[in-house]
């Protein structure tokens, strides 16, 4: 079915759009350094980071893969989801201090003071391949399927929109532009997901009424240890070692901590975006449970467009397509915008170390023209994007996250840790999980006979990432004790163990005593809720 917009619901996505572009042409007309284009300026409160951490994060694939989840299966997906509650915490508690007192750019260049060049074009590589070739094809293919369902548009015509839109105040404004959308975009996201959660539980009859329309499993968040999809194993130790690399190394996520004003602001933001992912379980995922319940016709991709097309009044409805807009936006330009200061800052830059601020900025726009351009590229084959490659797209993270999270986690916490122990370690995690990738992409055409094989090819991905994580561990540990320590200027304020030798601006660096003891009852409500929330699901 497709969704038939009056005119209210027109004037509230235009309204939208005016709001989005003139905070991105604002951004474009101030005075821009490197420093103002790709970190807006170092001066980013922290209400402003939490919701651009959270509107990063939410993307299409949030509204098709949660509520589809949700449809299918209950509440277990969004484990994912509570979990960056609590690895939220560690980015604010554990990374923050050491980020931004080493006053880096991107978090390949923090790989390269901890470890050297080695591991800092590794990370670089890797990211921006995997931005280019998952996280934009993701998005757009996602974010088409869903306009095309809720909206009508062709693929084509949704992908081209989307790209274009998103591209111009991202290339005019930069990170400072990509935040404060996002802001606003938090609150159109929230607000239009909310009022449908609503809509369809007063249609099922309420909570109630829900729970008796389904099976009863479907509110137990724990599954059994041999779930397909979310082993509690998996789920306890594996999800983990996934959070800690997207939500605390990922430049798609951390750029926008490096903005912050000062490491209270930045912890406080960490706090604020872990609060605000206890919401996508009730406004994402249950409307999929809700969507089984009233059109048990639906399949899982299909719940989320489902209610907006056959659930909304007139007037609502430009309310939650503004929704997804933002999401399908905000996730976009994050990808652009990040995807442009690892090449400005860790290609171009290092090939070009004396070009001038104004360079810098030029070749930040240009490399986010390229992006959108080669967004709009990608368009004609989306079509050739299968549902099941959409799954392996999505899985790819439990295969190139774990070595980056081991690199980083005991960079931080072991002294020890050096340079040929890392890239080892990098390199160890690449191969086995391009041969995982692999391997379940034979095995799905053509099963191995050889038990070794099928096993490696079938064990659960959330299973694999806790293998291949104390794999490169191992690495890391034994290639850092066999070649020596590294030297004290490596690990200078760094670690842990020399935190306080580093050379970043005193002012800069400092916490205030009173913002810390909020910061720490906070944290810990935090940690007491998801508790509870768990107990109450479990």
């Amino acid at each position: 079915m497709i969704l038939n917009l009056a005119w209210m619901d027109l004037v509230v996505i235009f309204l939208y759009f005016a709001i989005i572009f003139a905070i991105g042409f604002y951004f474009s007309r101030k005075e821009k350094t490197s420093t103002d284009y790709f970190l807006a300026g170092r001066h980013v409160g922290w209400f402003a980071i939490g919701a651009s951490l959270f509107a990063s994060n939410i993307s299409s694939e949030h509204f098709i893969g949660l509520a589809g989840s949700g449809a299918a299966s209950g509440m277990a997906v969004g484990h994912f989801e509570w979990l960056a509650s609590l690895i939220l915490l560690i980015l604010g508690w554990v990374f923050v201090p050491f980020y931004l007192r080493s006053r880096v750019f991107t978090m390949p260049e923090f790989l390269e003071r901890r470890y050297g060049s080695a591991s800092r074009w590794y990370l670089t590589t890797v990211s921006i391949l995997a931005y280019v070739l998952t996280k934009i094809s993701v998005t757009l293919f996602a974010g088409g399927l869903l306009l095309e369902q809720v909206l009508g548009w062709d693929m084509y015509t949704s992908a081209i929109v989307m790209v274009i839109a998103t591209g111009i105040y991202t290339i005019a404004g930069g990170l400072g532009a990509v935040i404060y959308t996002e802001l606003i975009q938090t609150f159109v996201l929230i607000g239009g997901a909310v009022v449908l959660t609503a809509i369809g539980l007063h249609e099922v009859g309420g909570i109630s009424g829900l729970q008796q329309a389904v099976p009863a499993d479907f509110f137990h968040m724990f599954k059994p240890m041999d779930d397909p999809d979310f082993p509690w194993t998996g789920i306890v130790f594996g999800a983990p070692i996934l959070g800690i690399w997207y939500w605390c190394t990922d430049q798609f996520i951390v750029q926008r901590v490096l903005s912050a004003k000062s490491i209270d602001h930045a912890r406080s933001g960490t706090i604020f975006a872990g609060f605000l992912k206890i919401l996508p379980v009730f406004i994402l995922v249950v409307p999929g449970i809700i969507a089984r319940a009233l059109y048990p016709d639906i399949t899982g991709d299909q719940a989320y467009p489902a209610l907006v097309t056959r659930l909304l009044p007139v007037g609502l409805k430009g309310i939650v397509v503004a929704s997804l807009l933002a999401a399908l936006m905000s996730s976009l330009a994050s990808c652009f915008n990040s995807s442009s200061t690892l090449f400005t800052m860790d290609v171009y830059k290092k090939w070009r170390p004396e070009a001038s601020e104004r360079q810098l900025v030029l070749v930040g726009r240009t490399a986010t023209t390229v992006l959108v351009v080669l967004g709009i590229l990608w368009v004609p084959f989306i079509k050739y994007i299968s549902s099941q490659l959409y799954i392996y797209l999505q899985s790819v993270q439990a295969y190139i996250s774990p070595p980056i999270a081991a690199v980083f986690l005991l960079g931080v916490f072991w002294t020890g840790a050096n340079s040929r122990g890392a890239i080892a370690s990098l390199l160890t995690g690449l191969f086995f999980g391009a041969l995982r990738l692999i391997l379940e992409l034979m095995h799905k055409q053509s099963p191995f006979e050889w038990e070794l094989l099928r096993w490696f090819a079938e064990v659960n991905f959330l299973h694999f990432a806790i293998l291949l994580f104390i794999v490169c561990t191992l690495v890391l540990v034994l290639v850092s004790k066999l070649t020596g320590p590294p030297s004290r200027d490596n690990v200078q304020g760094l670690t842990f163990r020399y935190a306080d030798e580093g050379s970043s601006p005193q002012a800069y660096a400092h916490e205030h005593p009173r913002w810390r003891r909020v910061n720490i009852i906070l944290s810990g409500l935090l940690i007491l809720t998801m508790l509870t929330l768990w107990w109450i699901f479990f």
